[in-house]
């Protein structure tokens, strides 16, 4: 189901002074209305068509109804009828003129007293002249570096807008994944066992002296809050371990044993000189006289 809209507030408009480039409506149009904002009117555009320009079109990016009712006016004055509070975005320094205000400062205030609020925005070029500041309120000064402070038009608008919207009162954030589910106390139970026997297959756990290991690992995973998913991983690892220790094992028990040795028996005994032996050459000598 569709989550309901946040409070509209008051009548918001977003007005462009001087506009010259149609890319920049178009974006800016697209700006807004994604922040739930549709009241874009063009103050002296350089052409009075550029809202209908295709690359307006382009840029909008669905937001071509935003388009469709821009309205087109000669002068700021026309442009802020009918408003209570007006806003310049001017990040030039001037010797005079309206208070200058960071968005995040100003704009809950202005959102808690109800207003009807205008935003004013210069030209690409130039900005805002001094006389149409000097019709505002307020200033809104976008915070950033001292050395660098140059935004694209659109990006202002889109900076505003989106602080504006805060102000007023967000949108929901929509959730795009499922909400986890945690393992029950029973599976993560039965997930500790597992690794027990996993962890004895490998013989890293020896069950005679377990010491704190398994309370340890049992603690380990309240810690983590498994989801359910994980903890079906963590059971087909254990699985995985005792298969591929079993093999092991099997395989240890399949391989045949190598061949005893001879035993070692007893130094043979030497017997007669073999008849076969052949004499020494020559009548053997005779014993000398006694």
């Amino acid at each position: 189901m569709t989550p309901p809209l946040p409070p509209t507030g008051p009548a918001t408009r977003f007005v462009l002074v001087g506009t010259s480039h149609p890319g920049n409506v178009g974006s800016a149009a697209r700006a807004i209305k994604v922040m739930g904002f549709e009241d874009l009117v063009l103050v002296a555009p350089r052409d009075r068509w550029l809202h209908a320009a295709p690359q307006a079109r382009a840029l909008a990016s669905g937001a071509t109804d935003v388009l469709e009712r821009v309205r087109v006016v000669a002068t700021l004055g026309e442009a802020l009828d009918g408003i209570d509070v007006v806003c310049a975005t001017a990040m030039t320094p001037r010797d005079f003129g309206p208070p200058v205000h960071a968005p995040r400062e100003l704009l809950p205030r202005l959102a808690a007293a109800g207003e009807r609020v205008a935003f004013v925005f210069g030209s690409e070029r130039v900005g805002l002249a001094n006389d149409d500041v000097y019709r505002c309120h307020a200033a809104l000064s976008i915070p950033t570096p001292p050395g660098y402070g140059s935004l694209n038009l659109a990006q202002a608008v889109q900076l505003i807008a989106y602080d504006w919207r805060s102000a007023l009162g967000a949108f929901p954030v929509q959730a795009r994944t499922r909400p986890p589910v945690p393992a029950d106390a029973a599976a993560v139970q039965q997930l500790v066992q597992h690794w027990r026997e996993a962890l004895q297959a490998l013989g890293f756990l020896d069950p005679a002296v377990p010491r704190k290991l398994m309370a340890r690992l049992h603690q380990l995973v309240l810690r983590a809050r498994v989801r359910e998913e994980e903890l079906h991983i963590l059971r087909g690892i254990a699985r995985a371990v005792i298969a591929q220790a079993g093999g092991a094992a099997e395989r240890r028990r399949s391989v045949p044993a190598a061949p005893a040795a001879p035993a070692a028996g007893p130094d043979p005994v030497p017997g007669p000189a073999s008849t076969t032996a052949a004499s020494p050459a020559g009548p053997r000598p005779a014993p000398p006289p006694g």
